[in-house]
């Protein structure tokens, strides 16, 4: 019944987003990744994207990542400048050890800036973790 029912708790994967350099458009744009810091692959990496607050909201953008190798990282998508005033989540699912894991990464909003920047170990860029 629901008591045998197990929810696996999703561990060492974290979303981050990292203030970087573009040489296409020689300019320092914010990005998300996803970030495994496992010591395994996780497989049928999907992500489900969205910027909110109140009655303001951004469209879904839903991300099919694949396999992300153990202790590496993924780009997930270019967050706009404009988006970082709102909340930005980030939901993500992933197959590893014969399960399904699942967890929600939030942004709260205007918590993304150059004051809140950290060094992001396996990115080796200064960036901000989601909670």
């Amino acid at each position: 019944m629901k008591k045998d029912i197990e929810i696996p708790i999703a561990k060492d994967v974290y979303v981050a987003i990292v203030h970087e350099w573009n040489d296409e458009f020689l300019s320092k744009d914010w990005n998300s990744y996803i970030i495994n810091d496992r010591d395994s692959q996780i497989d049928m990496v999907l992500i489900v994207s969205k910027g909110f607050d109140g009655d303001r909201k951004t469209s879904m953008m839903r991300h099919a990542i694949g396999a992300v190798e153990a202790k590496s990282f993924a780009k997930i998508e270019l967050v706009q400048e404009e988006v970082l005033v709102l909340n930005n989540e980030f939901f993500v699912t992933y197959y590893a050890d014969n399960k399904i894991y699942e967890k929600r990464f939030l942004f709260e909003k205007n918590s993304v800036n150059e004051r809140n920047l950290t060094e992001i170990s396996l990115i080796e860029k200064p960036g901000v973790l989601a909670k």
